[in-house]
């Protein structure tokens, strides 16, 4: 089976702070967006990993991936303007013998080889899958600052990446749901009548978007000892 992974950093990072890129910010000893790629290149079935940046941050980012020595990465792309934009760029940079795609955001460096293997086995079997975690707090459907309804939280669950796809389904999804707009690319494949596992993630496996999610992913770095990696 080849993977072919794709991992997002263009974002703009409007939410972290003007003039800094939370991706290249090092959390423990290594700039937040090595981490995954490291895990990522060191998994036996990816094959090839390719980067979507920005204008901005594409240079940085080859220089890290030169100096943290990362295998595997076949190419540092520009994105576009929305999160589709980048992924659809990356689609079209990967080989084109990819059985599965799995996309990253590169923001969330605390993945594990078991989740990548979890997300990839559970992908292939079904066409595809998505890391989540259960919502642990109460959550309202709000709407001019009135709350309309409260949603059943044992139904709720925070969708995070990677995110594995069989390559033909999310290329599919992809050219038929052009202009539309989502969140994430489960969504997209969702809207093409293909059903979605869930494979269980970790709350560790957090998103880097606000300075506030910096000093916890250093607290977390701390805890898992990624000071000493």
């Amino acid at each position: 089976m080849r993977v072919s992974a794709i991992v997002l950093a263009a974002g703009r990072g409007m939410r972290f702070g003007a003039g800094q890129d939370k991706l290249l910010d090092v959390v423990g000893t290594k700039p937040v967006i090595i981490y995954s790629l490291a895990v990522l290149s060191a998994h036996p079935l990816v094959r090839e990993i390719v980067v979507v940046a920005n204008r901005l941050n594409r240079s940085r980012i080859i220089e890290k991936l030169m100096q943290f020595r990362i295998p595997k990465v076949r190419a540092v792309v520009l994105g576009g303007r929305k999160r589709q934009d980048s992924a659809r760029k990356g689609l079209r940079a990967i080989s084109g013998q990819a059985d599965m795609v799995l996309l990253h955001d590169g923001a969330r460096p605390f993945i594990t080889r078991s989740m990548v293997s979890s997300a990839i086995k559970s992908g292939a079997k079904t066409g595809a899958a998505i890391v989540a975690v259960p919502v642990k707090a109460t959550i309202k459907a709000v709407k001019g600052a009135v709350v309309k309804n409260t949603l059943k939280r044992d139904e709720l669950w925070e969708i995070q990446t990677p995110q594995v796809f069989r390559g033909v389904l999310l290329k599919e999804a992809y050219k038929k749901c052009k202009g539309r707009e989502a969140t994430d690319d489960a969504s997209l494949v969702e809207r093409i009548g293909v059903k979605v596992a869930v494979v269980e993630g970790s709350y560790y496996n957090i998103k880097i978007t606000t300075p506030e999610d910096m000093v916890l992913a250093q607290a977390i770095a701390k805890q898992l000892n990624y000071s000493r990696r």
